[in-house]
């Protein structure tokens, strides 16, 4: 049996050149760009927008790894367009925030809001829920999130980065619903990437975050870049990186007992630049809270929203 494809790259900072460089061997040594994109498929590039935070702070998919992705899925004849349902303000104030509306409109890439929900069957969890008729409609996703650890998953790598294709506050509520425990919340989460399926993800860790992610932690340094068609097998060469266990991830510990992706690092090839020696560098774990939002919480989250939306109107 042919092994799982997690590739690795160094890129040291955020230059267009070094990011641009790095994205395309990411695909060469992935099989090609022409693996996963035809020319003319209409592509969704899936960033993390998650709350209006320059790009100085690690809270966003960098606006470079943005830019750059899309140049090449223009040059080999993709229709790309970028698009999220920040879980604080819009797209539109997001993508303002990190300086990347202008170079994308010269490009002719649309920013787009994932809105109007569509209702659909999850395979595993057995409830509907509304995703984005935005990301259903494309004909490919690209997923790009951010290497980050996370106050309630421990850490968030590959697979909750699709949770944004579920429209606006209704994530809210699904953490309400699905959240008492781990593995009813990651198993939602594993069904909502089966179903929009992306092709190709690549994870921004060049600037990841440490600490009390995914919004409020600090800025840590790894300097890599990592893609794979396969999420949980990223989210494992991810873990060597940070040194964190993968057994004690939430998301890898559900996937395992529901025989999703591949979770036997035995199975996984790792090709580009090899893994650095084991400890070599480390992300500050997060305290960890409640999967499981409060009705109260939720309330006020949806106030808070409301108050971003209204105060960003004011500012274009």
């Amino acid at each position: 049996m042919a092994q799982i494809k997690v590739s690795l790259t160094k890129c040291d900072n955020y230059d267009s050149v070094n990011v641009r460089r790095a994205l395309q061997k990411h695909f060469d040594l992935q099989g090609g760009i022409d693996t996963f994109i035809s020319r003319g498929d209409k592509v969704l590039i899936k960033p993390n927008m998650i709350a209006p935070r320059p790009a100085s702070w690690p809270t966003q998919t960098h606006p470079a790894m943005i830019i750059e992705l899309a140049k090449i899925l223009l040059d080999a004849g993709a229709k790309p367009f970028v698009a999220d349902s920040p879980a604080w303000a819009n797209m539109i104030t997001c993508a303002r925030t990190l300086e990347m509306v202008e170079p994308l409109e010269k490009l002719g890439v649309r920013i787009r809001q994932l809105r109007k929900p569509v209702s659909r069957k999850l395979e595993h969890s057995g409830v509907k829920i509304g995703i984005s008729s935005v990301a259903l409609e494309a004909d490919k996703i690209i997923n790009l999130p951010k290497l980050k650890t996370h106050q309630q998953l421990v850490a968030t790598i590959a697979v909750k980065n699709m949770f944004g294709c579920v429209s606006g506050k209704a994530k809210a509520v699904w953490h309400y619903r699905k959240g008492a425990t781990f593995d009813d919340f990651c198993t939602m989460l594993i069904d909502i990437y089966k179903l929009l399926n992306p092709v190709l993800t690549i994870i921004d860790g060049v600037i990841a975050m440490e600490g009390p992610g995914p919004i409020s932690g600090s800025a840590k340094k790894l300097g890599w870049i990592i893609a794979s068609s396969e999420p949980i097998a990223a989210e494992i060469i991810c873990c060597d990186l940070i040194d964190f266990d993968p057994e004690k991830l939430p998301m890898i510990k559900t996937a395992k007992k529901i025989g999703f992706g591949c979770t036997d690092k035995q199975a996984i090839q790792v090709v580009g630049d090899p893994l650095p020696p084991k400890g070599s560098a480390r992300l500050a774990p997060a305290e960890l809270v409640p999967v499981r939002f409060t009705p109260v919480r939720i309330a006020k989250s949806i106030l808070r929203q409301i108050f971003i939306l209204v105060k960003s109107s004011r500012h274009p």
